[in-house]
């Protein structure tokens, strides 16, 4: 895909992966409308990102409520006039082990409620994007790409069930769609980050830092820009489709 004045969704847009992603693909003069929970959280990615050349819209949105999903791409579309790309990057974390011990008694677990905020933001809001931008794409002809951002816990991360869970679903959902769209020239793709140095690593303590930089083969962790390298890559190689690209340092081998 020429990337230059395609309509692009980023989610999750105000900062880490997403403003790294947005501010990559600003470069190739995209058209850019990007998504958060308040669109003025995005003044800044948006600012960077029309530095670079790009024409950008901003939007707010919770993508786990189909309503406002809904709206959001039909008001994009009427914006951009289509709607070529999509990057599912929204998602939250509530870490908890299943079950908590200690000598014998149950010390906590799990709630209904860290469960199922994760899937309704991880999973279901990936489901509700990829739908609403699929039948946008279809509806304008348009090849377009959608790229799901998953994780290296699709593989199963201790006090991360929901996590972990969602972010397998979310690669799986990638595989369907691009069985399914094929059909009408529509490519879909995941990427699973290992550890990436976005904002919330760097406010760690050094030695933090350290020490998860010490389990990882290269040594180092990810930058956000790694990422955005790599979805950078799915949107213009025409025939990378289905695949999962986990950018993890061989953390995973």
């Amino acid at each position: 895909m020429d990337l230059q004045n395609k309509t692009i969704v980023i989610t999750g847009a105000a900062r880490g992966l997403g403003a790294a992603m947005a501010k990559r693909l600003a470069g190739h003069g995209t058209q850019l409308a990007l998504v958060d929970l308040q669109a003025d959280s995005i003044a800044d990615c948006a600012s960077a990102c029309e530095a670079a050349g790009a024409t950008v819209k901003t939007y707010g949105a919770n993508v786990a409520k189909e309503d406002e999903v809904v709206n959001l791409f039909n008001q994009v579309v009427a914006d951009c006039g289509g709607l070529d790309g999509l990057v599912n990057n929204a998602g939250i974390t509530r870490d908890a082990l299943m079950v908590k011990f200690k000598d014998g008694e149950l010390v906590s677990k799990m709630s209904l409620e860290q469960w199922q905020a994760v899937i309704d933001v991880n999973l279901t809001g990936v489901f509700l994007c990829g739908r609403e931008a699929a039948e946008h794409m279809i509806q304008h002809g348009s090849k377009g790409v959608i790229v799901n951002i998953s994780s290296i816990s699709r593989s199963g991360n201790m006090g991360q069930t929901n996590y972990s869970a969602a972010k397998a679903g979310v690669h799986a959902m990638a595989v369907v769609w691009a069985k399914e769209l094929a059909r009408y020239g529509i490519r879909a793709a995941s990427v699973a980050p290992g550890f990436i140095n976005t904002e919330m690593v760097a406010a760690m303590k050094e030695e933090a830092k350290e020490r998860i930089a010490g389990t990882v083969p290269l040594r180092r962790m990810g930058e956000p820009d790694e990422i955005a390298q790599t979805v950078e890559f799915i949107f213009q190689n025409d025939y990378v489709s289905g695949r999962c690209f986990e950018i993890d340092g061989a953390l995973r081998l």
